[in-house]
């Protein structure tokens, strides 16, 4: 019912908003860049038996943003986001995970290849008090990932409050690339934000039937409002990190282009030139700048084509507004060009859509796929390790949609039949979907058969995860159909019934 008066108010407004191209009922408040941008912390980790171990505690604190005062936050570490990890291929990595929050809470490693168990859906809370160790192999090209909770039902809420942090993976072309490299001078990890705070500078999170959820109007850099970073090299390397609960984005530098690098999953075969990139909640990518000597700049989100949406204005559509502040020194320091060697794994790592044997469709309305909301206890589709497959996904809804799957990082073969533009034809694992139009995705499940442990896939809009806009697979070896089953739920699911119903598509 919430999502149906929420659509018929906007197809009620459309006539009337449609013909003016600035009006907007989320408008992005104007700030002054008078606030140095804070650099998460690089984690500390110990190695030992071959094994590198990280330490996250998952809290609750109080941040102070400068001009709007005090908020009650969660954060890693800390008392918002959390530091950021930094591992290379191959590592064997653990985590040992503390949770000291009020309630209990997930971490998903998002865009990482890797056992289901360890995946931290929602399958894998960690309970107040409790601590959880997940481990496993990183064997995934280099790439700008990120960790956030995955909460069934709970994920918009804990994320916006603040849980959140990058996760960068190097490999043997990273290392040897020509690319700005310096954490926190010229290598910048950039999560982008919007926020909403109340006059006593509280967050707030609205549930008030919007689509596609909570589109704040104060958007901050790592946490920092108004943010502002001193640049002492002729070129820097932007990680540009979507990290809100709804909005998207369309980034763009004045009278320059941006040099794509990266997207979701790794590099791209190569440097791209683009006047603006669109990222929506969930996507990354990596874009090289050049500035001169003495120079103010402004990083820039421009008014966002969110694909024949009914009445853009009431999701964040027209909206445009400066996030972030660049100041070059007199003198910069000599960056060369852009380039990177192919990595010693590529061909290993590289998809081919004649190898495809199953093809599946995945069709997205209101808080459904394929006609079905979540159910924890229910396994949709079942994978044949090994195989490739493509995954046709549309959204027939007009309002904001976007695919996210775990595991693994897909290619997109065409989008209607053409295809992809260059910001698409790299590594993703999230993209967003345009309204009746549809995206073939090339993907291969290599590894970690499990019959009675999901993966997920689901709509990146927090909000229309959290209400069911979510499904879940599994990864099995051929002739272990008879053993597929969702694990027992626990007391935070929740959806009813048998905890041994799979109901799956295997496709084959």
């Amino acid at each position: 019912m919430r999502i149906a008066a929420a659509l018929a108010a906007v197809a009620g407004s459309a006539t009337l908003l449609t013909a003016c191209d600035t009006f907007s009922t989320t408008t992005v408040a104007e700030q002054e860049f008078v606030n140095e941008l804070a650099i998460p912390p690089l984690a500390p980790s110990t190695f030992e038996d071959g094994v590198r171990t990280f330490q996250l505690t998952a809290q609750e604190g109080t941040t102070d943003f400068p001009g709007i005062g005090d908020a009650e936050t969660w954060g890693y570490n800390g008392s918002f986001l959390g530091p950021t990890l930094r591992t290379e291929r191959g590592e064997q990595v653990a985590f040992e995970i503390d949770n000291q929050l009020p309630e209990a809470t997930s971490v998903h490693w998002h865009g990482m290849h890797l056992p289901a168990a360890m995946d931290g859906g929602p399958h894998q809370m960690i309970e107040q008090g409790e601590t959880w160790r997940p481990t496993w192999t990183i064997d995934q090209p280099a790439s700008t990932l990120w960790y956030h909770p995955h909460p069934h039902g709970e994920t918009e809420k804990h994320v916006y409050l603040g849980l959140a942090g990058m996760f960068i993976l190097d490999d043997d072309a990273s290392l040897a690339a020509d690319l700005p490299s310096e954490y926190g001078v010229d290598d910048l990890p950039l999560i982008v934000q919007d926020k909403e705070f109340d006059s006593a500078g509280r967050l707030v999170l609205n549930d008030d039937g919007s689509e596609p959820g909570m589109l704040g109007d104060t958007v901050m850099v790592n946490g920092t409002v108004g943010a502002y970073q001193e640049v002492t090299t002729e070129r820097v390397r932007l990680r540009l990190l979507n990290g809100s609960t709804a909005r998207t984005y369309t980034f763009e530098m004045p009278d320059r282009p941006m040099t794509l690098v990266a997207t979701d999953g790794g590099f791209l075969d190569a440097p791209v030139e683009m006047d603006q990139v669109r990222l929506a909640p969930g996507e990354r990518a990596e874009v090289v700048v050049e500035f001169e000597p003495g120079e103010t700049v402004r990083l820039h989100s421009a008014k966002t084509d969110l694909g024949g949406i009914v009445v853009p204005a009431t999701s964040g559509g027209n909206d445009e507004f400066d996030v972030l502040e660049f100041r070059a020194a007199d003198s910069l320091t000599p960056s060369p060009e852009p380039s990177w060697p192919q990595a010693q794994d590529a061909v290993t790592d590289e998809l081919h859509e004649d190898e495809a044997s199953v093809t599946r469709e995945f069709t997205l309305n209101t808080r459904e796929i394929n006609g079905e909301q979540m159910d924890m206890n229910r396994i949709d589709e079942v994978v044949l390790v090994g195989d490739t497959e493509v995954w046709e996904v549309r959204s027939t809804q007009p309002i904001p949609h976007s695919f996210h799957i775990h595991d693994v990082q897909f290619r997109v073969l065409s989008i209607d039949g053409q295809t992809p533009p260059p910001e698409l034809a790299g590594p993703k694992d999230t993209i967003y979907l345009n309204p009746n139009v549809a995206y073939r995705l090339l993907v291969r499940f290599e590894d970690y058969a499990d019959p009675t442990m999901p993966y997920m896939y689901h709509c990146h809009m927090l909000l229309h995860e959290d209400e069911g806009m979510m499904g879940q697979f599994v990864v099995i070896e051929p002739g272990d159909e008879d053993k597929v089953r969702a694990p027992a739920h626990s007391e935070h699911d929740p959806a009813d019934g048998d905890a041994g119903a799979s109901g799956g598509h295997a496709g084959h």
